[in-house]
């Protein structure tokens, strides 16, 4: 429960982070908040959860695949 507690933290504090830089810097925010920070965290949290290696590549691929059009 505690491990969910931190995760929940640590991900509200980037995305407040991002949000702020949005307020200054629109451009940067988007491009922050779109693709690079939100699936690193979310390639992050997949690794540290499962510990698989294949699922995370797997996650990284889909990522490219629907970023791509």
């Amino acid at each position: 429960m505690l491990y969910l507690v931190i995760k929940a933290l640590l991900s509200g504090a980037i995305v407040a982070a991002v949000s702020e830089i949005a307020r200054r810097y629109p451009g940067w925010g988007g491009l922050l908040a779109s693709l690079p920070l939100t699936s690193l965290l979310a390639m992050v949290w997949l690794y540290r959860d499962s510990g698989d290696p294949e699922r995370v590549a797997e996650l990284s691929i889909s990522t490219l695949w629907l970023f791509a059009p």
